[in-house]
């Protein structure tokens, strides 16, 4: 075989194999528990395979079958740009957000990654209070023990570090807030759990949503605090059967996170917000219902490419990490923000305000009717000032 046939021929295999990673996964992407390991892959990949690969197709001689690589290799670059996690409106001129009212929510939203546990915890604390949060929705509250999540007792020094904020705790999240707590309403799996008498490791595996609504100043705002399980043990071997099982088994539990998640906040009457660590890229449809039926923070951002995760490698190039907002609540402002060597994900850093015009909840009920979205919980939350 010559070069003149060679070299054609195998760029062909290069685009069919894209191929075969970019269109069934229109279909099958959150829906198709084993594609959730091709969906792994960096999300800027399909805007940069497809040019790499047709800057190529020059060297093929012959016209036709150059024509039809190339053509096959345009209708793949605009089928995966919009999976690729590009922020194209920080693009386009004049698509800055509304200024923010001087009485803005501060908010900060991050996966401390074990909490304070493997850091200097007066470095860990100085950090989170240079951020000066009005509300704060921390993942991973827990330390990390011979390769297990294990329960942490870290809130003493937290609140003497935050004095005058409500503490919030439900298994590894917790929510700070400056503001009063209303309610704290379970979520999904989580309402099968009461802190005092279930073990934390339960805690751990259902409480996967903290949901806190606050009274700022005297409109109630509901904070979704989220850490969705990730997707795969990768202590485990990816030959295995098991490694396969686990994807499988956390497959079906990350639905019925999103769905508990995304069926709470449908119903949820308040403006809200919903932040954490998804373990979901852009390139996953676990996250349409979210996206279709709230706005990504995003827009608000002047980063053309989003990135949170890994911070601690040589070039973040994944997006773990979410916010979305409705019912509803402003965003004047998104970023991605350093974490200082404490965690792998970049903290997200948000002002938002609920909208003044379309106040569908109306006032602060201190006292509602049991079963309404803002009863007090008799869950697993606790809330302490």
């Amino acid at each position: 075989m010559n070069h003149r046939t060679f070299f054609p021929r195998l760029l062909a295999v290069a685009v069919a194999g894209w191929a075969l990673l970019v269109l069934p996964g229109l279909l099958l992407s959150g829906r198709w528990w084993p594609w959730l390991l091709p969906d792994l892959a960096p999300p800027v990949l399909f805007l940069a395979v497809p040019p790499a690969l047709l800057a190529l197709c020059p060297a093929v001689r012959d016209r036709v079958r150059r024509r039809w690589l190339a053509g096959a290799l345009v209708v793949l670059l605009l089928a995966g740009a919009g999976r690729a996690g590009v922020h194209w409106g920080a693009l386009l001129p004049g698509g800055a957000p509304e200024p923010a009212p001087a009485d803005a929510v501060r908010v900060f939203s991050w996966n401390t990654l074990y909490w304070d546990t493997t850091d200097d915890p007066e470095e860990f604390h100085r950090f989170l209070r240079s951020k000066d949060a009005d509300v704060y929705l921390l993942q991973e509250y827990l330390a990390w023990v011979d390769g297990t999540p294990t329960e942490t007792d870290r809130l003493g020094p937290l609140r003497a570090a935050f004095p005058g904020y409500r503490v919030v705790v439900r298994g590894e999240l917790v929510t700070l807030s400056r503001f009063p707590v209303v309610a704290t309403p379970p979520v999904g799996r989580g309402q099968a759990t009461d802190d005092r008498s279930v073990p934390w490791r339960e805690r751990f595996e259902r409480n996967k949503v903290l949901r806190t609504d606050v009274d700022v100043r005297g409109r109630v705002v509901s904070f979704y605090n989220v850490h969705i399980p990730v997707q795969l043990d990768i202590e485990r071997d990816w030959l295995s059967r098991d490694f396969y099982r686990v994807v499988r088994d956390t497959d079906a539990v990350r639905r019925e996170h999103y769905a508990a998640l995304l069926a709470d906040a449908r119903a949820n009457p308040y403006p809200l917000l919903i932040s954490g660590d998804f373990n979901t890229t852009s390139a996953m449809g676990d996250l349409d219902g979210l996206r279709g039926a709230f706005e990504d923070a995003v827009s608000a951002s002047s980063s053309v490419l989003p990135v949170s995760w890994d911070s601690e490698g040589p070039l973040p190039l994944w997006r773990l990490d979410w916010t979305f907002a409705g019912g509803p609540l402003r965003v004047h402002r998104y970023a991605l923000t350093d974490p200082a060597g404490l965690s792998d994900h970049r903290g997200q850093e948000l002002l938002v305000s609920p909208a003044p015009a379309a106040d569908r909840a109306g006032p602060v009920r201190r006292r509602p009717r049991r079963g309404g979205g803002a009863a007090p919980s008799r869950g697993s939350a606790r809330a302490r000032p």
